[in-house]
């Protein structure tokens, strides 16, 4: 039994006779036989019988072209939404991250892809942590995640966007408000700061650039996320070493793709942000479970994302 002589059991059915389909297929009456035959020998009872005018289906045929047109049907759908997501132009793409990550590393592959793929559903999902988005990777829940990339994990391939260096937020009235840079262990040892968010893989990776630079920070004050602490920084409740983040300005640079935008102020209100170029730079970027086995959908959107975090977003598609 094969789809073909489903498909042409059902054709039969509905146009009640074996030579008009055979006209419609361009074969004989005798190959369109043959796939009934076929299929009555597979089944072992009777699907059509023969009248004067043409031929009507059996109770039995009536139950296999009820269930041969819905299944079908069904697979024909599929075949079109196959196509689709292989042009990529329908489908869905399922990223783990969280509003800072799309405020500040997303926004505008965002616009730019709901521009280019209006079909695709993106889905984005808050982990709690990097583990947990590992494990929505690798059982399938998951098509991407943005991470602060860390040591390898079994089974999950890590793709590095871009390095963002250290830099403190400290209101504009604050004494070191107006360096053009801060030296870790002179400026800030033994400085009381505001933590990064507790167990996060950004916290670890500044623990680890503080104790490789010889620098000890003091802590009274945690928060959940990076905006948090720049906000916090900004009321004067505290100083925060924070990554600088893409549209934030950065004492000293202007727009690099990367890190800060619109000038080299170092601040924008009452926030000033200085760097700190003693310690590692962050790596962040995708991870995934294996980079060809993605959609191109879920392709599609992380090319865009680390296209304009490069400063080199990929041009709209050609119409085909």
């Amino acid at each position: 039994m094969t789809l073909d002589d489903l498909r042409v059991f059902v054709a039969v059915c509905r146009a009640g006779s074996l030579s008009s389909v055979a006209r419609d297929l361009g074969c004989t009456q005798s190959a369109v036989s043959q796939h009934v035959k076929r299929l009555e020998r597979e089944t072992g009872v009777a699907l059509l019988e023969r009248q004067p005018r043409g031929v009507v289906p059996t109770q039995a045929g009536r139950v296999l072209e009820a269930a041969a047109a819905e299944g079908i049907s069904g697979l024909d759908l599929a075949i079109r939404q196959l196509r689709d997501l292989v042009d990529g132009e329908s489908g869905y793409v399922r990223v783990a991250t969280g509003a800072t990550t799309v405020r500040h590393f997303m926004s505008e592959a965002v616009v730019a892809y709901r521009r280019r793929h209006p079909r695709v559903n993106l889905e984005f999902r808050t982990v709690s942590s990097g583990r947990g988005s590992f494990d929505a990777l690798a059982d399938g829940t998951l098509d991407l995640a943005w991470i602060t990339l860390g040591p390898p994990v079994r089974g999950i391939e890590q793709r590095p966007v871009v390095e963002l260096p250290w830099v403190l937020a400290v209101r504009a009235d604050d004494p070191l408000a107006e360096r053009p840079y801060v030296d870790a262990g002179a400026d800030l040892h033994d400085v009381r700061l505001i933590r990064l968010p507790p167990n996060s893989a950004s916290a670890a990776h500044l623990d680890a650039a503080c104790a490789e630079s010889g620098v000890r920070f003091a802590h009274d004050t945690s928060v959940a996320d990076w905006d948090t602490a720049l906000l916090l920084a900004e009321l004067g409740v505290g100083r925060a070493i924070v990554p600088a983040l893409p549209g934030l300005p950065v004492a000293g640079e202007g727009d690099d793709g990367s890190g800060g935008e619109g000038g080299g102020d170092g601040g924008s209100g009452d926030l000033r942000l200085i760097p700190v170029p003693a310690l590692r730079p962050l790596p962040v970027g995708w991870a995934v479970r294996r980079w060809e086995a993605l959609s191109p959908p879920a392709r599609a959107f992380a090319d865009l994302v680390e296209g304009y975090r490069r400063g080199t977003p990929p041009p709209p598609r050609r119409p085909t």
